[in-house]
């Protein structure tokens, strides 16, 4: 039963586009706690390294929660993300800016109106019936 109710609470919002943001900040931050020799530029913007990727965290949670605002949150995230190439370690190593830039992207080109997917398994079962049994 609660997996059925988590599977229409996902299916109503850009669950992996806010995912993937929230991964990419998350990711981010890990890696400014790195030991000194492996950190490679935290920069005189130390404020900003935490700031944006605590930022992307928060608008991936935003977009999952409250998906009406999925664009401008889209929007704001693929902006932070680049920023965090400046400020955070090239961004997280590069993996943090990759996950924030496509969970960003994902979240942006989500349609709310969409038509359900529907599952391999239906469509094969639909399939596979006869046109006596579909009527």
């Amino acid at each position: 039963m609660d997996r059925a109710r988590f599977r229409q609470w996902r299916g109503g919002r850009p669950f992996v586009g806010g995912l993937l943001l929230v991964l990419g900040g998350a990711e981010i931050l890990v890696t400014m706690k790195a030991p000194l020799p492996v950190i490679l530029h935290v920069g005189m913007q130390g404020l900003a390294g935490y700031l944006l990727p605590t930022l992307m965290l928060i608008l991936g949670l935003l977009v999952l929660f409250s998906p009406a605002q999925r664009i401008f949150y889209s929007i704001t995230g693929v902006l932070l993300s680049l920023g965090s190439w400046m400020t955070s370690n090239l961004g997280g190593f590069i993996v943090g800016l990759a996950l924030g830039v496509t969970g960003s992207c994902l979240t942006f080109g989500w349609l709310p109106d969409q038509e359900p997917r529907v599952s391999r398994r239906e469509r094969k079962r639909k399939e596979q019936q006869t046109p006596a049994e579909v009527a």
